[in-house]
């Protein structure tokens, strides 16, 4: 996502840590029905890690080839259809990169459709690290690509394995999204460089006519200390699913993790969605208020963006929200 598109907005809630403080979710008071599976965080920091086990996953390198693999062949073995969706896109240099947006579909008959999406990629360059020795050097992307991903994996899983979810979801994951202009470039960044597999496929969709009735984008979903406000250009799109989704994670207690309250803007891949395809999409994405280095956090675009600061916490809110969400239709 681009941080130079990002507003930071004051949001009127307690001043949140930089640091590495474990989240500790909350118990709200009011009565709710929970519904949908058990989501299991050690399963998606598992998925996590072995998609970081192959190293960046830098386009047009062998580690993206063959991760991409592995993440198509983990949704077939759940049992889900998977259409891969190749293109050569253009960076924001002039570099052909060789995209694979993934699509794994849920119950392909059923009319009604739940998109659930993330990036697989990961930053070629550590451009926002306090280091400049590290400006140029590829990203592990933990956080920012194998998280989201690794969440996806993990509802896919449990939604192949229970026959009673009412609605069929289509998991997409998007490639190219982190190769956007970098900070030390001298060429300037109107967006454009950003979310350019969600930006192919929205313009050519993997379904003709493809629909759904609302999407949820996740984005760095598994940060050690992170929370959940409402992002700008979801509240401009799809105020209501961001409504849905924050009061699922309420109703589960996590209203610590997603607070009622607005953080930033952010180009990122549910704009594309949003306005090429008029699916209503929303972007689950961290706003660490007081930090420093970047309002994502710590380790966005660093070299610490690795399995030392991903929580199994943040995971499961995350995850048991969006199946509350999805078994509450």
């Amino acid at each position: 996502m681009n941080i130079r598109h990002l507003l930071l907005v004051v949001a009127a809630t307690a001043m949140l840590s930089c640091g590495n403080t474990k989240n500790t979710p909350t118990t709200d008071n009011a009565a709710i029905t929970i519904v949908g599976p058990e989501f299991s965080a050690d399963s998606a920091y598992a998925y996590c890690k072995a998609q970081c086990d192959f190293g960046p996953r830098t386009m047009n390198s062998d580690q993206h080839e063959r991760c991409a693999k592995w993440i198509a062949d983990k949704f077939r073995q759940f049992g889900l259809e998977v259409t891969l969706q190749q293109a050569t896109l253009q960076g924001y240099d002039g570099t052909p990169l060789k995209a694979t947006n993934i699509i794994a579909t849920h119950n392909p008959k059923a009319t009604r459709r739940i998109l659930l999406c993330a990036h697989w990629d990961s930053r070629p360059w550590a451009d926002n690290d306090a280091d400049s020795a590290n400006w140029h050097k590829p990203i592990i992307g933990a956080n920012d690509g194998a998280s989201g991903v690794g969440v996806m994996l993990e509802v896919a899983r449990l939604v192949a394995a229970d026959d009673s979810l009412l609605v069929g979801v289509d998991f997409v994951c998007f490639d190219a999204e982190d190769w956007g202009t970098p900070q030390w470039s001298d060429k300037a960044d109107d967006g454009n460089s950003w979310a350019l597999g969600a930006q192919h496929w929205a313009s050519n969709p993997h379904v003709k006519g493809y629909k759904a009735e609302y999407g949820i984008l996740l984005d760095m979903v598994g940060g050690t200390g992170a929370a959940f406000y409402r992002e700008g250009m979801s509240m401009h799109y799809a105020p209501e699913i961001v409504e849905k989704v924050w009061n699922a994670a309420h109703a589960l207690g996590n209203s610590s993790m997603f607070p009622k309250a607005d953080g930033g803007m952010v180009t990122d891949d549910h704009v594309p969605v949003n306005e090429k395809l008029g699916i209503p999409t929303i972007d689950i994405i961290p706003y660490y208020e007081s930090c420093p280095q970047s309002s994502f956090g710590p380790t966005w675009h660093t070299v610490n963006d690795t399995m030392d600061n991903i929580d199994t916490i943040t995971l499961k809110a995350v995850g048991q929200t969006v199946i509350q969400v999805i078994y509450s239709e």
